[in-house]
C-alpha cells in the first residue's frame, strides 16, 4: 500500500481552511482528522505549512515537437511539478503545428508517465495559417479539449466566427490570442513613454482591446464560448467585465507579470522582459488586480514560453516570451496574498479550480475519497529566483534576481510524490 501521512497541516481549497492531519492511501485521501496515529510509508510534519489542491496552468508552450532545444514535454513537466502544477494546456505553435490527431496523440503519449496531465491544444486553422479550419471532430476524438492559434490571432473575422460555431458544436473551447497584427506592425514592447525613450517601435494597446471586443461579439453572434488569453490592459478587462454582465459566455486569464511588473523594466535593454502581449503601465497593473478581485479574470496562467539564451541575446530581434511555471504560485502569493488583495481560497480558485471548471475537468478537493493531487506550500518562505536553478531548458524569466515570498515544497500527483524540496 502506497501511503503518506501529513501531520498538523493547514488544508486550504476553495471552500475550507482548516488544521488537520491527512492520510493518503492508494492515490486517494482516505482520512482527515486531528491526531491520526496510523502508520504510513511516509510521514510529513506539516507544521506551519499549507496543503492546497495542485495547480492547473491552461496556457503553456512545451515546444515539442520540433523546437525541443527550447523545451520538451519531459522538461516542461519537471518545471510544472516544481511549481506545483499537475495539469496543463499545451499550446499548438509547435513545429509542425498541432493541427492533426497524430500530433495530439504524440504529445499525450509522451507525457503519460510524468505525473502531469498534458492536454494538447489543437489549431483553429490548418497549420495556424489562417487558411481553412481544422477537422475539429477528428481533433476531439484524439483527445483535444481546446483549440487556439495562440501566438497569432485568426485574422479573418468570418473564419473566426465559423470556428466558434463549429467548435461549439463539437464541445471544444476556443482560446484567442487577442492582438491585431496590423496594429502591432513590428512593435516589440508597449507603446508608451518607455518605448519612446528607447526609440523602439511600440505595440499599441488598441491591438489587444480591439480583438478582445471582436472575439466577444463573434462568440455572442453564435452563442458560443470564448476564452481570452493573457489579458494585460485596462481596456480589455473592462470590455470583458461588460460582456460578462450581459451574459456572454466569455472567460479569461492573466499572468503574474501583468499584475506585478511594468514596461519600465525594458529600460534595461534585456529581451527577457519582452513578451506578447507586452508589459504595460502602472494603471494597467492596477486594473488587472481589480479584475482579479472582482471576478472578471477567471484564472492565473503563466504563458510559459521558453527560448534559448542565444535567441534572447539581441534586445530588438529576440522572440517574445518568458518562462513562468516555477514562479507563478510564488509571484501570486507575493503580489496578491501577502498584500491582502486576495485570500488563499481565492488563490486556489484562480490557479486550480477555475481552469479545470472552464475546461470541464474534475476539480481537485481536499476531501475524503478524492484523488490526492496536492501541493505542500510554505507561504512565508522567502527565496530569490535564480534562473540557473530552474528545471526548464530555458532561463528567460522576468523574475530573475527578485525575492518572492511563498514556495511550493512538494507536489503529489495521484498520491505519488513527484517533486519535493522539504
Amino acid at each position: 500500500m502506497n501511503s503518506i501521512l501529513i501531520k498538523n497541516i493547514r488544508a486550504v481549497d476553495t471552500e475550507k481552511d482548516i488544521e488537520t492531519d491527512i492520510l493518503i492511501e492508494d492515490g486517494k485521501i482516505s482520512r482527515m482528522a486531528e491526531n491520526i496515529d496510523e502508520s504510513a510509508e511516509r510521514i510529513i510534519d506539516g507544521t506551519g505549512l499549507v496543503l492546497m489542491p495542485s495547480l492547473f496552468d491552461m496556457h503553456v508552450h512545451f515546444r515539442d515537437p520540433g523546437l525541443t532545444y527550447k523545451e520538451d514535454i519531459l522538461t516542461g513537466c519537471k518545471s510544472a511539478l516544481a511549481g506545483g502544477v499537475t495539469g496543463v494546456l499545451a499550446m499548438p505553435n509547435t513545429k509542425p503545428p498541432c493541427d492533426n490527431p497524430e500530433t495530439i496523440r504524440y504529445i499525450t503519449e509522451k507525457s503519460r508517465n510524468t505525473g502531469v496531465e498534458v492536454y494538447p491544444v489543437g489549431c483553429i486553422t490548418n497549420g495556424m495559417s489562417g487558411d481553412g479550419l481544422c477537422d475539429y471532430e477528428a481533433l476531439k476524438n484524439a483527445g483535444c479539449i481546446c483549440i487556439s492559434d495562440d501566438g497569432r490571432p485568426v485574422e479573418n473575422a468570418e473564419m473566426m466566427r465559423q470556428a466558434l460555431k463549429k467548435s461549439n458544436e463539437n464541445g471544444l473551447l476556443v482560446a484567442s490570442h487577442c492582438e491585431d497584427l496590423s496594429i502591432i506592425n513590428g512593435g516589440i514592447m508597449n507603446n508608451g513613454e518607455t518605448s519612446r525613450k528607447l526609440g523602439v517601435k511600440g505595440m499599441d494597446r488598441s491591438s489587444e482591446d480591439y480583438i478582445t471586443a471582436r472575439e466577444i461579439i463573434l462568440a455572442s453572434s453564435v452563442n458560443a464560448r470564448i476564452h481570452i488569453c493573457h489579458v494585460s490592459t485596462e481596456g480589455s478587462s473592462a470590455i470583458i467585465r461588460f460582456a460578462k454582465s450581459r451574459g456572454i459566455k466569455v472567460t479569461c486569464e492573466t499572468a503574474p507579470h501583468y499584475f506585478m511588473l511594468t514596461d519600465k523594466l525594458l529600460e534595461k535593454h534585456d529581451a527577457d522582459y519582452r513578451m506578447n502581449p507586452p508589459l504595460r503601465t502602472p494603471e494597467d497593473v492596477r486594473a488587472i488586480i481589480k479584475a482579479i478581485k472582482d471576478g472578471t479574470i477567471d484564472c492565473i496562467i503563466t504563458d510559459h514560453a521558453p527560448h534559448a539564451p542565444e535567441e534572447k541575446a539581441d534586445f530588438e530581434k529576440a522572440p517574445n516570451g518568458v518562462v513562468g511555471l516555477e514562479t507563478s504560485l510564488s509571484a501570486t502569493l507575493t503580489a496578491l496574498y501577502h498584500t491582502g488583495e486576495i485570500s488563499l481560497n481565492k488563490v486556489v480558485e484562480l490557479m486550480c479550480a477555475n481552469p479545470r471548471r472552464i475546461l470541464g475537468l474534475e476539480v481537485p478537493e481536499i476531501s475524503v475519497g478524492k484523488t490526492a493531487d496536492l501541493i505542500v506550500v510554505d507561504v512565508n518562505k522567502k527565496w530569490t529566483v535564480r534562473p540557473e536553478e530552474l528545471h526548464s531548458k530555458s532561463r528567460n524569466t522576468v523574475f530573475k534576481g527578485m525575492e518572492l515570498t511563498g514556495k511550493n515544497l512538494m507536489t503529489i500527483s495521484q498520491g505519488v510524490i513527484r517533486y519535493e524540496s522539504l
